[in-house]
Formats: C-alpha cells, structure tokens, sequence
C-alpha cells in the first residue's frame, strides 16, 4: 500500500459519517459499527479496573493506532492500554510503541467479529504490542494472547465470564470478571 493510499484514506476516514468508524486493516477498508450500550459498559468495566489496579496507564478508548509493517494499516481498538500522557501531541493515528495491551470486544456482526477477532490482533502482534484482551460477547469469554515472540502472540488463554484473569507482565492486572455476566446477551 502506497502512502497516498494512507493519506486517502486517512482523509476518507475523517469525513466518514458518524454511524461508523474507518479502519485499514490488511490493507483492506473495514468497517466498526457504532458500538451498543453493553459494548460501552464493558469498555468502561475494563477502563476502571485497569484505573484501579495501574493508576499510571490510561485506558484509551479507540485511540487511532498505525500498525507499520502490516499493509500500513490504521486501526482502533476499543482499547489501548499505554502510560498516561503517551499520545499527548499525536494526531488520530498515533504510533503504538507504548502501547502494553489493546482490547476489543467484538460486535455481534459476523464480520466485524472476524476483524476484530482474528485480524487486529494479527497486526497488533506484528507491530510489537505485548498483549492483547479480546471481551468476546457471543462466547461469554475473555481471550488472552501473549507471549509475544517474532511478531506473534503464543499463547492464548480463554476463560469464561465470572473467572478471575491475571493479566501477564506488563500489564500485571487482574481482572475481576463476574460484572461481566450482567452484559451476556
């Protein structure tokens, strides 16, 4: 992918309508749709314990992320777990180099599912990010993948919703998960 590619559709995705939100993913255009209540709970579920637990890292909720080395792609994670003050004077698209967890919690949409589940997280890796938390709403799981080695994550932990997840170093949170259950659907 060209770099005018990158600037077209970062340009693209400024003026995209507010229902949706724009990523370049594997060099492919994808599409987030706006995220429900329970989404948003969840996110906010995930932001005050990491708050608690690090009071040093923020929690930053679809923070632009550009994954060099992977199609030049341009991602937004629900989640982006970095030292306060990491994206202060960075644009929408910030590098990830700080970044120590990203976090998504997948839509009902069988095609975002398979983006944020499977795609993402393949250029997170790529792109050096320790550890990645995928809320999985259709599953009532967690998945942890870590372990990052040549640019992949080798291992991955599930757990199911009320289990206590020990998120590894350098996260080093654990997570609380039983509130989780109020959100099953």
């Amino acid at each position: 992918m060209s770099v005018e590619d990158v600037v077209e559709f970062e340009e693209l995705a400024q003026r995209a309508p507010e229902t949706v939100s724009l990523e370049l993913v594997d060099g492919k255009l994808g599409v987030k749709p706006v995220p429900d209540g329970d989404h948003g709970e969840i996110v906010m579920w995930l932001l005050r314990q990491c708050l608690q637990q690090r009071p040093e890292l923020g929690l930053y909720p679809e923070q632009g992320l550009v994954v060099e080395g992977w199609h030049a792609g341009r991602v937004k994670p629900d989640g982006a777990l970095a030292p306060i003050g990491t994206f202060a004077g960075q644009g929408e698209w910030a590098a990830p180099d700080h970044v120590l967890m990203t976090a998504e919690v997948p839509a009902r949409d069988h095609d975002a599912d398979r983006l944020e589940r499977y795609e993402k997280g393949c250029g997170y890796a790529r792109s050096g990010i320790p550890v990645h938390l995928v809320i999985d709403r259709n599953s009532d799981t967690l998945t942890v993948f870590s372990d990052l080695r040549d640019g992949e994550y080798c291992q991955r932990r599930t757990y199911s919703y009320g289990a206590t997840v020990g998120l590894p170093a350098p996260v080093a949170i654990t997570l609380h998960t039983e509130k989780l259950k109020d959100y099953a659907r």
